[in-house]
């Protein structure tokens, strides 16, 4: 395979066996290989054990299971996107084709423009701009459709000031790109490869992390169909159709259906409806001081997030990264035990009554210490006692000797006494 690949294009699953999320992608994988051979596609699709061909998977990058990737010549291209049969055809086809795919004809435009909500185009002949496109095009191909087309292949309501030019159709309407305005081509095209309105979850709020914009998001309850739920949401659209000229470079917009993902990445307890302003970038939130009833209300909230008046909270920091940890062990706790009452018994009470035994152990040697102390240092007072005691019974002994001798000397000198008397 490793000698081989170059000659064709590969989609490859780089999987391993112990891996829940590889198995529950597994038969979404064997799908989308029945179906790219049954519509002909050139692309081979195969799956590789990375953890016994370590030494491949290293090559390409492979960090995490499972990585889906597409070889192509000397190129791998990651997928990042949802992990469907439908959306894994769509990135093979897009990135196995020609990076830069030509219209010919107003006809082939609009059925393109029909089939891509977002849509960039190239117009003009050979630049440097050109050249550009197509650096950038090789990069962001993972993620959109890149063309080109002459002037007048384009739509009669398009007016461009000069050529060449970039431009992206989008939300009915169309933007060209300016170098003075809007900075780098690639930071432009990764900006506005979204529609200006998204139904937001957890995957496109991770892929807007690398657009650097706010996310502005009414949080609702898309089953709801109360007059609060529908009003927020409303707000947002609008706000998002009628004010792209004045926030479309700092501001993504758009809905989340439910509030569980968000008090997640929030660590707080958001009520819905709601509205809330997300910072991807530095972990960030912006909540409204006051209730939105408006257009105009939410408008000068986004001016006081840009002004810097409205109060951010949350961030990256010390002391909200200690918050996470806590949180997410928290939160895994709950989850074992709600899911699995009985493994969530054995993972975290096996551990507890191991560590309790060793503290039951250590405390009882210690005890047991001070007993045989105690003992021996009573048995030493005992042994000084008997010691003393003997003592004394030689001092009385020693004392009833003196006595003794003295007497027997007494006795002596009466002897002699009478004696000299006699």
């Amino acid at each position: 395979f490793k000698e081989n690949r170059k000659d064709d294009i590969w989609l490859v699953d780089f999987y391993a066996p112990w891996c829940g999320h590889c198995k529950k992608l597994e038969p979404v994988w064997n799908e989308v290989g029945t179906e790219m051979r049954n519509m002909g596609s050139p692309v081979k699709v195969g799956k590789m054990d990375a953890t016994s061909f370590s030494s491949i998977a290293s090559e390409f990058g492979v960090r995490g299971y499972p990585t889906i990737k597409l070889l192509k010549g000397d190129l791998a291209y990651n997928y990042r996107g949802p992990r469907t049969k439908d959306d894994i055809i769509e990135f093979a086809n897009r990135v196995a084709g020609p990076l830069i795919r030509p219209l010919p004809s107003q006809h082939m435009f609009e059925h393109v423009q029909k089939r891509h909500r977002v849509l960039f185009v190239y117009v003009g002949g050979e630049s440097p701009l050109k050249e550009k496109y197509i650096e950038v095009a090789s990069e962001l191909i993972v993620y959109t459709y890149f063309f080109s087309a002459s002037e007048d292949v384009l739509p009669e309501y398009v007016t461009l000031p000069e050529l060449p030019a970039v431009m992206v159709f989008k939300d009915g309407t169309y933007f060209v790109y300016d170098e003075y305005e809007d900075g780098d081509l690639s930071s432009w095209i990764n900006r506005e490869r979204f529609q200006g309105y998204l139904h937001v979850d957890g995957f496109t709020l991770y892929e807007l992390g690398d657009t650097g914009k706010l996310v502005a998001i009414a949080v609702i309850d898309d089953k709801n169909s109360s007059v609060e739920h529908t009003r927020l949401k409303s707000i947002i659209q609008e706000v998002a159709r009628d004010y792209r000229d004045h926030f479309h470079r700092d501001f993504q917009f758009g809905h989340m259906d439910g509030n569980d993902y968000i008090n997640s990445l929030l660590m707080d307890d958001l009520t819905i409806p709601t509205i809330v302003v997300l910072n991807t970038s530095n972990q960030q939130y912006f909540l409204p001081d006051r209730h939105i009833e408006s257009t105009e209300d939410m408008v000068q909230f986004i001016n006081n997030i840009l002004d810097g008046t409205a109060e951010a909270q949350g961030g990256d920091g010390l002391l909200q990264r200690i918050k996470r940890i806590i949180y997410d062990a928290k939160s895994t706790i709950v989850s074992v035990f709600k899911s699995s009452p009985l493994l969530g018994c054995f993972l975290f009470g096996l551990p507890l009554g191991v560590i309790s035994i060793m503290c039951y152990g250590i405390c009882t040697a210690d005890t047991e210490g001070e007993v045989f102390e105690h003992e021996g240092a009573k048995k030493e007072s005992g042994d000084r006692e008997l010691t003393d005691e003997g003592s004394e019974e030689e001092q009385e002994e020693e004392k009833n000797g003196k006595y003794t001798e003295l007497s027997d000397g007494e006795l002596k000198q009466k002897d002699i006494m009478e004696k000299k008397k006699d």
